[in-house]
């Protein structure tokens, strides 16, 4: 039986064959991970291989047992051929029979793990390729390319992903691109982190950055409040529960107004679901209320979502979600780094259950679920903003990776953003795109998501605003004034040896003329004289 790889161009793949890591790029998206991905099939081929070995060594047990029972026959083979030799012959036939079918047993273990390790020895040729930078001409290249065709000169996802990863100087100007700071802080934050000796990862130089060079932009508490007014609150309506409807949400959500996200009540077969939509980055009034602002990707990268994570499940529970309820996150951008953050958040997961995470166009390689939490991610082959984290999205069973190749520009005389490949609208289409195909991978995938949220129809929407907590009061510091230093009680010795009057202020070490002044009327030399 063969079939073939959707958007691959056609490509043929027979029954039982592994299928590549990223197949054929040519086409118009290429599918990693899930029941169809090469880790999932690594898995299997082990579990196979273990099988057989098991099944083998049972038929070794019989077999032993069968012998023994030969032996114990052997006084009888002289006896009449209808008596106790036809038994005896009978038992070593199938000793010999099961001897046999647990050495082909053996032979097909043998070759099954032969051909697991010999998969995942070229899966790990190529892990350190990409980790010692040998794959670099491909990726320039590769960007070379996409710069040609598309005209958008910011890097593609995998070579940003490379010079993350590999190359920390370039890796921070790609960070401060993305929180919108300056390189110096970034490289400030590693050379601290060095320093710590707690390496130089993302997570590490964000709470570096954040906690150090920028402690005025360090995350602060967020709440949930839900939205009033005529059609801003909660309200009954259709939903289109599939990867691109809930796409459009996240879209709908980010122009209704800053800081806002949606909760949407769903029923599926008699039980309650809840969709969480969180939106892209927000850029303006960095440090504001808005938690997803520039800074909202430093506490989303860099501390897990901390308090966003909260403020979405109090959103939960004002939405009328109780605890056990499954829950559905979705997000684009910033806002899937807080979907994603959900899935390892030891607080929200015990109060929810979250079953299923859509992503589109953001870093999450990092971040790894709890068991039990499916995910979909999808990225563009020219949006940047996935690989700046440096990291892969991981090859499991429950959670795949959907890179969309076909080139995309952008629409002329509207802003380019970051980039042609980041925009909603191309993930929209790359979402519908992976409901339309007979993928393994993307079937079973979106069968998770339908089997939570059902197909669609009459729910319940709630918008809430999230608000970030204002700056903490920093006390002013006291004024300075020339010739002035610390204050004195009436009639103590100042230094220099002169004493102070009724409220003497000593004069500062080290000032030229510099000596005590008092309010007594008295002056100090080289100053005039008190009026």
């Amino acid at each position: 039986m063969s079939g073939t790889i959707p958007g691959g161009g056609g490509q043929p793949v027979e029954a039982g064959q592994l299928r590549s890591v990223e197949p054929n790029s040519g086409g118009t998206m290429s599918v990693r991970g899930g029941v169809g991905g090469i880790s999932f099939q690594l898995e299997e081929l082990d579990a196979g291989a273990r099988g057989l070995e098991a099944l083998a060594r049972d038929l070794a047990a019989v077999e032993l047992g069968l012998y023994r029972v030969w032996g114990e026959l052997g006084s009888y083979q002289r006896d009449e051929p209808f008596s106790g030799a036809e038994a005896l012959t009978a038992v070593w036939e199938g000793q010999r029979s099961v001897a046999a079918v647990r050495e082909e047993l053996e032979r097909l273990a043998g070759s099954v793990r032969a051909c697991q390790l010999e998969y995942s020895a070229a899966e790990g040729a190529n892990v350190l390729v990409a980790q010692l930078g040998l794959d670099a001409p491909w990726l320039t290249g590769r960007w070379l390319a996409d710069f040609a065709l598309s005209g958008d000169w910011r890097p593609n996802r995998a070579s940003t992903e490379a010079m993350t990863g590999n190359d920390r100087p370039q890796g921070g100007a790609i960070l401060a691109a993305l929180l919108g700071t300056r390189p110096g802080e970034i490289d400030a934050a590693a050379r601290m982190a060095l320093a710590s000796g707690g390496g130089t990862s993302v997570p590490v130089l964000l709470r570096m950055l954040l906690d150090r060079v920028r402690p005025d932009l360090r995350p602060r508490p967020v709440t949930a409040v839900q939205v009033t007014g005529p059609a801003k609150g909660s309200a009954d309506t259709a939903v289109d529960t599939s990867p691109a409807g809930l796409l459009a949400r996240a879209g709908a959500v980010e122009d209704a107004g800053s800081g806002q996200i949606e909760v949407i009540q769903t029923s599926n077969g008699g039980r309650d679901a809840f969709i969480v939509i969180i939106p892209g980055t927000q850029p303006g009034n960095m440090g504001g209320p808005n938690p997803f602002d520039e800074v909202g990707v430093g506490e989303s990268l860099g501390y897990g979502s901390e308090y966003t994570a909260a403020a979405i499940r109090s959103a939960l529970r004002q939405a009328g979600a109780e605890a056990g309820d499954q829950v559905v996150a979705v997000g684009y951008s910033q806002g899937g780094i807080h979907a994603m953050n959900l899935s390892r958040d030891k607080a929200f997961l015990a109060e929810y259950d979250l079953r299923y995470v859509l992503t589109a166009g953001s870093p999450v390689g990092a971040v790894t679920p709890e068991p039990g939490v499916s995910s979909l991610h999808l990225e563009h082959r020219q949006d940047w903003v996935p690989g700046s984290e440096g990291l892969p999205n991981p090859d499991t069973r429950d959670r795949v990776t959907v890179t969309l190749n076909g080139l995309v520009r952008t629409p002329s005389g509207e802003d380019a953003g970051l980039g042609p490949g980041h925009r909603l609208t191309n993930y929209e289409a790359g979402a519908r795109a992976v409901s339309e195909s007979s993928d393994p991978s993307l079937v079973a995938s979106t069968a998770v998501l339908a089997g939570v949220v059902g197909a669609g129809g009459a729910a319940t929407a709630t918008r809430f605003q999230l608000i970030r907590a204002p700056q903490p009061a920093v006390p002013a510091p006291p004024l300075s004034l020339p010739g002035a230093g610390r204050a004195v009680l009436p009639g103590h010795v100042l230094p220099g040896g002169g004493a102070s009057g009724s409220g003497g202020i000593s004069g500062a070490a080290g000032v030229s003329g510099g000596g005590p002044v008092s309010g007594g009327g008295r002056r100090a030399p080289g100053l005039p004289p008190a009026k």
